[in-house]
């Protein structure tokens, strides 16, 4: 065990008053590191770390993990410990998760998370964006409160977007135009107006579990207040969820006409960071989505 595993596994002992019996690492994840922790009382505990975490970064998920759970709509692990480094790093940056056991679902999994999901953003949000004000996602997206959908996703994600996107040199030229053009005209492309809802706010395929008796759980959001199609069309772009899903969602919590017409204007936001972060054809794929609608 490495210095700053050891200096991980104290602060998870001191944060939870019991001893690690045992510590292994898992997979996944591109910017924490995670363990299941065993513990001298017999508990199991999921936990992470991060050796050099933006500011308030565990326990802005520790707010969202907390906001879902509190909906009572979906199953979400339980924050059992939370602290972000400290200026001077001496506090070590952890989250502490109860634990899912995890296994290959059932067939009614996907049915009952659709109704669960629709139920979730019925919950409502008090705007678009986050009251807190904290940003979120690897690329530290802004949240500031907004009144409408489309001011969000103009102000909060398309713009600053295009602004990273042109300072890494991700998108061409026509894509970065295309996207400005966009923030100015998402009234006339994004249908009518609803009222924000909570969402998830990454909800790719990764990001749900399902425990031993076929129960949906979601872990690592990426949570604030904004358009329900968000998460819907998210769910689209990289699979994972299946046919029944989304037609226990639509009796649930019908979607406003023309819906199938605006899946890529919010898988735009997630293309374009990937594009940032990864390149290769999410950049063909974002720009193409871009010119659907600028």
């Amino acid at each position: 065990m490495g210095e700053a595993t050891d200096r991980f596994r104290r602060a998870i002992e001191e944060a939870l008053g019991a001893r690690v019996t045992a510590m292994a690492r898992l997979g996944g994840g591109d910017v924490a590191e995670s363990y299941r922790v065993s513990l001298d009382d017999g508990v199991t505990v999921f936990a992470k770390t991060h050796r050099s975490p933006p500011p308030q970064h565990f326990s802005t998920e520790a707010r969202g993990l907390q906001g879902l759970r509190g909906s009572g709509a979906v199953r979400v692990p339980e924050v059992v410990a939370v602290q972000d480094r400290s200026d001077d790093g001496v506090t070590v940056a952890l989250l502490v998760l109860e634990w899912v056991d995890e296994s290959g679902g059932r067939p009614a999994t996907d049915d009952a998370f659709g109704r669960e999901l629709a139920a979730l953003h019925r919950t409502g949000a008090p705007c678009f964006g986050r009251e807190d004000r904290r940003s979120t996602g690897s690329r530290g997206l802004p949240n500031e409160p907004c009144a409408t959908w489309a001011e969000f996703y103009a102000t909060q994600r398309l713009r600053p977007l295009a602004a990273l996107a042109r300072r890494d040199g991700a998108l061409p030229a026509g894509a970065l135009a295309g996207l400005e053009r966009l923030a100015g005209r998402l009234q006339e492309v994004g249908g009518d107006p609803e009222p924000p809802a909570r969402l998830h706010g990454d909800l790719w395929a990764g990001n749900r579990l399902v425990d031993r008796r076929g129960h949906s759980w979601l872990i690592d959001p990426a949570a604030h207040g904004g358009h329900r199609e968000f998460d819907l069309a998210m769910m689209r772009l990289f699979g994972g969820f299946g046919p029944d899903c989304f037609a226990a969602y639509e009796r649930a919590h019908p979607l406003a006409e023309g819906w199938e017409d605006r899946v890529a204007l919010h898988q735009i936001a997630p293309l374009v960071v990937h594009a940032i972060k990864f390149g290769g054809g999410y950049v063909a794929t974002a720009s193409d989505a871009i010119a659907q609608y600028a």
